[in-house]
């Protein structure tokens, strides 16, 4: 039975191109980036490469890209980096941990932290937010698309009231750089974050998008890399992988975009066929084009998972099962989703290794999952 998996919202596969843009990093050009002998300079041009191809995705400029760990990492450096305390952060109620969890910190040391709330879609009003603006409003923090849903944000939009309030944007775009167009100068932000393991490359690398650098304030001290934002020796095989893996999305995004939509309308057709009771969480949205999350009424995301999991299907739930208890996850309670249906949500994510076939073989799975269920 042949594995398949619909969790790339979770974690992506290495590109081919990606693995052999980073294997001349581990051996032979093995250099350090801050050393002026050949080892060295052909590292640094590599990563200057790379911030060409990063920078040409989301039409920043070079010297604006800062790479990270990861997203998690990015969001850290601009909550702590930038917030003191008396100053207000808004952020909104469907965030990722990542976001969420630094709030929480900055909030028990003095930054007031307010929650913009979203509507049955999932979206914020952007002029709701703007409401909550005062003075002491220091950064709005808004994702650009739901890691749950898919549901694309307004940032944009909201971007265009914050900017001349003076007041900064930042966007976790983790989901979003590489599965859709983003232009960090039409959506108005002044912080975006990127992910590199949601497109491609390898975890453990990803970027920090900062329009002026001078706000920042460093989390770390060392030797001055990286505008001194985020010091250290470079990881040079892991950004010339992330490098590689805009350039791919950049070459042929949108012919992505319309063969991953034409896969969810497929698997939404044969979901339909099955004559099973379900709700599109965000159904009304704008969203991702590779993302499906499905709340089957009357069942546990748990039982679902076990029996997909059973079948080699991999996918993640929406709701978090605890011993006999079953909870929805903060994203679906915030977009007040009822019972019937949240406790019985899986999503189903996927990418470019992703066949027709592969979604024919999903829903036959599926069909005999619910056949024996019923």
């Amino acid at each position: 039975m042949k594995k398949l998996y619909f969790d790339y919202n979770a974690t992506t596969p290495v590109h081919h191109e990606v693995v052999r843009a980073i294997n001349p990093y581990f051996t032979d050009a093995f250099g350090n980036p801050g050393c002026a002998h050949m080892h060295g300079v052909n590292a640094c041009k590599a990563i200057a490469k790379a911030v060409s191809q990063v920078a040409g995705l989301i039409n920043a400029a070079q010297e604006q890209i800062i790479f990270t760990s990861c997203a998690t990492e990015s969001n850290n450096l601009v909550l702590f980096g930038l917030l003191e305390p008396g100053d207000e952060l808004i952020i909104s109620a469907v965030e990722h941990p990542s976001i969420m969890a630094p709030a929480q910190q900055l909030s028990s040391q003095g930054v007031i932290v307010k929650t913009a709330p979203v509507n049955s879609k999932g979206l914020i009003d952007p002029l709701e937010v703007v409401s909550m603006i005062t003075p002491a409003t220091k950064l709005v923090s808004i994702m650009l698309a739901n890691n749950e849903t898919g549901a694309i944000q307004p940032v944009a939009e909201l971007g265009a009231y914050t900017r001349p309030m003076d007041v900064l944007l930042h966007t976790d775009a983790a989901q979003a750089v590489g599965k859709i167009p983003v232009n960090t100068d039409t959506t108005g932000v002044d912080f975006l974050t990127v992910a590199g393991h949601k497109m491609y490359a390898p975890k453990g690398i990803g970027v920090l998008y900062v329009k002026n650098p001078e706000l920042l304030n460093p989390m770390f001290f060392g030797g001055g890399q990286q505008n001194s934002i985020r010091p250290g020796t470079e990881n040079v095989p892991y950004i010339a992988g992330l490098g590689r893996a805009c350039e791919l999305a950049d070459h042929d995004l949108h012919k992505e975009i319309s063969r991953q939509k034409n896969l969810g309308k497929i698997l939404l057709q044969g979901l339909n066929s099955l004559g099973i009771d379900f709700m599109v969480h965000s159904e009304k949205a704008l969203r991702l084009p590779n993302t499906l999350s499905i709340g089957f009424g009357g069942f546990r995301a748990g039982d679902i998972l076990s029996d997909m999991i059973a079948m080699e299907i991999s996918a993640s739930a929406g709701a978090a099962c605890h011993g006999n208890s079953v909870h929805m996850s903060s994203v679906l309670q915030a977009m007040k989703v009822p019972t019937h249906y949240g406790l019985g949500t899986i999503r189903f994510s996927w990418g470019r290794m992703t066949s027709n076939n592969d979604i024919q073989e999903l829903l036959s799975r599926l069909e005999h999952i619910f056949k024996n269920k019923r």
